[in-house]
């Protein structure tokens, strides 16, 4: 199970990913997506865990907070475990109820 997995907050009410399927610019996400998927929702299993898969955008992770507050990050041309990086960087981010 990843460590990621473990470590969202609960303050954390959804997490959306958007790629691209076939770009070499989403490759790092969609390895994230296909081996971590089941042990995240396994760990947080009430949490909205979204993805979105689009022809030529660009990479993107939104996490929503408690109380409607949003942080967002790009995710272009990383590593899957650069991807877990940034993921847990940005599910850390936020103090419930301030918006960065």
């Amino acid at each position: 199970m990843s460590n990621f997995a473990k470590q969202i907050p609960k303050a954390v009410k959804e997490i959306r990913l958007h790629f691209c399927q076939t770009s070499s610019h989403s490759a790092g996400i969609r390895k994230f997506v296909q081996s971590s998927y089941p042990s995240i929702k396994a760990s947080n299993p009430d949490l909205k865990f979204l993805v979105r898969e689009a022809s030529e955008i660009s990479p993107r992770a939104f996490v929503r907070f408690e109380r409607g507050a949003e942080s967002q990050t790009q995710l272009a041309d990383l590593s899957e475990s650069q991807v877990a990086t940034e993921l847990s960087r940005l599910v850390n981010s936020q103090t419930v109820g301030k918006a960065q």
